[in-house]
């Protein structure tokens, strides 16, 4: 087992957790790191914990700024076509009512599942997990589940992937219709960009420590471990 290279020199066994890289499973121990302070493999080069200050409550603002867009990109125009003098509006909601067969139903069901429920439910964990915790509470008893769960639906949340597909539907259609954004494409462009924001700034472990007895105003920030 090898020590990872911190911002702030090497780190020290100790009494330290066991974490593994995300990126190569490399094995090390990680001891509390302090804010400022990263943890880096030292194999790939991957950071696997960088607390911030102050970043819980970035993380926060944006979960909840999301779960507003999210209802938004449900709900007002995603796109308008209008072609030899006819034109449509239509909605994700209203392309999801629209296939009534039962296999385009199940497969538009999972993918606006992965484009907008499960986001959704991802952002609505951690704002579950991350409230109490960076105003000095004790963490909800059922945290340490939602935060494991909001973990495991990360590689679920596909929000970035239907915009590039968006993309090229719209090089293919341009050419036989007139296209033009409606409201819920910018809701959802800017949604995307949250979503990603959030990632970057969330700092897995440090959540972790927290939820297992550390300072409760963890303000985690960072790639997660």
């Amino acid at each position: 087992m090898t020590e990872m290279p911190t911002g702030k020199g090497s780190l020290s066994p100790g009494d330290a957790a066991l974490v593994v890289c995300p990126a190569c499973d490399a094995l090390y121990r990680l001891p509390p790191l302090t804010k400022g302070e990263d943890a880096v493999c030292s194999r790939c080069h991957t950071t696997l914990a960088a607390p911030r200050n102050k970043a819980g409550m970035q993380i926060i603002s944006l979960a909840a700024a999301s779960l507003i867009l999210l209802v938004g990109t449900l709900f007002f125009p995603f796109l308008e076509i209008s072609t030899a003098g006819l034109k449509n509006a239509t909605s994700v909601l209203d392309v999801v009512l629209a296939f009534t067969s039962e296999e385009l139903a199940l497969l538009v069901l999972f993918t606006a599942g992965c484009i907008l429920a499960i986001p959704a439910l991802r952002m609505a964990l951690l704002l579950f997990v991350l409230v109490p915790l960076v105003f000095d509470h004790a963490p909800r008893p059922q945290a340490k589940r939602a935060f494991l769960l909001a973990e495991q639906l990360k590689p679920w949340s596909m929000a970035e992937i239907f915009a590039i597909g968006c993309a090229v539907a719209l090089i293919k259609v341009k050419d036989l219709a007139h296209v033009e954004f409606g409201p819920a494409f910018w809701m959802f462009a800017v949604l995307v960009l949250l979503v990603a924001q959030v990632q970057r700034n969330l700092c897995s472990r440090s959540v972790w420590d927290a939820l297992e007895g550390g300072a409760p105003d963890v303000q985690p920030e960072g790639k997660p471990a």
